[in-house]
């Protein structure tokens, strides 16, 4: 039976997951990556971090197996730039939660409203600090020497997809420069209708087109393993790449029209499948390529949440009321409820749909009587609300509302908050018994690319539900709640700009 080896290289992790030919784990092995945060608003990872957790994942899933293609699902709009000489980065790749361009894009919007509106009906994207074309304007602008040596032609830029498709396929030895459409999605410099690089917005935002990689097809051929850390791997093709939403969404096999997935990880993303024409994106949507299979783009409707599961991390790491993110469920479930508190989680401001980057958390309601259980509650409630958000921008953006919500990620485990989602939205929640869709949409994407599946209908007869939640809380007492939760992030708004 093949194996397919999937690259899930994430905010808080990288990991390997072995799949065989009927979409099974085999095998995994997984390493935590740690970001820094040496300014506020700023976040950063060590990009050859990224790489060595990877390669050494890879190295454990496979050991002793058989490996017929290797697939990555990435972290999107996370920013490296390196030195195609040496392979070496510039700088710390930045993070896609990083909102240290904030004020240069909205410096940009201000001075010139009609060119951000011309931006957004090119990309399907908002002009902001969240994607990637700012990020590396402000790594060549503040790098020495890194401008000049760009426009030389000595300096590559990637997303986390080629920055390790470059080092797999042999690096400074001519490692492929390549990217995927749904990656080139999230960069501010992809023209969504014309499906390449535009010159013209690489001149808008200050990017040398050269540094930009090839973008190819979603499934298909990315190189092969060259590297020698890898040496059992040595001659493995690399056949499908894929944005780790976008991943997920293949990997939930929302592959129709209409078919809908939210992803709660580190933030959380809403992805609708679109069908083959760029949609109208709007209400704080952003349209976005799903994948590529054939040279013919499939887009999506994308909602994205900064701050999700790090919601928990943050209540874990700095405040210290948890000793692990699995520990919030127990902790919440010790009250009926938040006892009118209500936490907005807007730690690195507002995304979809308010985008806001001055926005910041904030706790309200706070009594003599408020205990850490209401805490915890009340934030696993913020991040159900920015779910809801969503979903109510996506109501308004289609013709008919969304019949359930597939979910899945690492926070999609905790059952009190899947059932608050599906209380606040007023909508089923179906949860896969296989939650890590992100590494299987990698798998099924590499499958394809190489001719283990035969196209998207084989790929249904893998996905498997495991619980569904259906709605408990009445409507009226879901809008009480909702009511209270927009005041909330209406006194956040701008804070941080006051």
């Amino acid at each position: 039976m093949p194996h397919i080896a999937a690259l899930d290289q994430g905010t808080s992790s990288s990991r390997t997951l072995l799949f065989d030919g009927r979409a099974n784990v085999v095998a995994s092995a997984q390493r935590e990556v740690a970001c820094a945060f040496p300014r506020p608003g700023w976040v950063e990872q060590d990009a050859m971090a990224l790489l060595e957790t990877q390669l050494q994942t890879l190295r454990e899933a496979t050991d002793g197996h058989s490996v017929n293609a290797i697939g990555i699902s990435n972290q999107r709009e996370t920013t490296v730039v390196w030195d195609r000489r040496t392979g070496r980065p510039i700088a710390p790749a930045i993070v896609w939660q990083d909102r240290r361009t904030a004020d240069a894009c909205a410096a940009m919007a201000a001075a010139d409203p009609d060119g951000a509106a011309a931006v957004t009906a090119s990309t399907g994207l908002v002009l902001d600090a969240y994607f990637s074309a700012t990020k590396i304007a402000w790594l060549l602008d503040h790098t020495e020497g890194a401008r000049a040596a760009a426009e030389a032609g000595r300096l590559a830029f990637g997303t986390v997809d080629t920055w390790l498709v470059w080092n797999l396929t042999g690096g400074p030895r001519g490692g492929r420069h390549l990217t995927d459409a749904s990656n080139a999605s999230r960069t501010l410099l992809f023209d969504l209708s014309a499906g390449a690089w535009s010159d013209e917005l690489c001149a808008r935002f200050g990017v040398p087109p050269g540094l930009l990689p090839e973008v190819v097809d979603s499934a298909g051929d990315f190189g092969a393993v060259d590297h020698p850390a890898l040496p059992a791997l040595r001659g493995v093709p690399i056949t499908g790449v894929l944005g780790d939403q976008q991943a997920a969404t293949l990997g939930q096999v929302c592959t129709a029209p209409g078919g809908a997935k939210c992803t709660y990880g580190t933030g959380c993303f809403l992805l609708m499948n679109a069908g083959d024409k760029p949609p109208d994106a709007g209400g704080g949507l952003l349209g976005t390529c799903a994948w590529r299979l054939g040279g013919r783009d499939t887009y999506a409707l994308e909602g994205s949440v900064f701050v999700g599961g790090s919601a928990v991390q943050y209540l874990r790491d700095q405040v210290g009321l948890i000793d692990d993110a699995a520990a919030s469920e127990a902790l919440a479930a010790r009250v009926p409820d938040a006892g009118g508190v209500v936490v907005v989680p807007a730690l690195t401001g507002l995304a979809a749909p308010h985008w806001d980057a001055d926005a910041r958390g904030a706790v309200f309601g706070l009594t003599r009587g408020t205990s850490p259980a209401h805490l915890a509650r009340a934030t696993l409630d913020g991040i159900a609300h920015q779910v809801a958000d969503v979903l109510e921008a996506l109501d308004h953006a289609c013709a008919a509302p969304l019949a359930e919500l597939a979910v899945d990620g690492g926070a999609a485990r905790n059952d009190l908050l899947m059932q608050t989602q599906a209380d606040l939205a007023q909508v089923p929640v179906v949860r896969p018994a296989q939650l890590e869709t992100s590494a299987l949409g990698a798998a099924f994407i590499t499958g394809l690319g190489a001719g283990i599946w035969s196209g998207l209908d084989e790929l249904r007869a893998h996905r498997q539900v495991g619980r569904r939640f259906e709605p408990q809380m009445s409507a009226d007492a879901a809008a009480h709640q909702r009511v209270r939760w927009a005041e909330a992030v209406r006194l956040t708004r701008a804070w941080g700009s006051r």
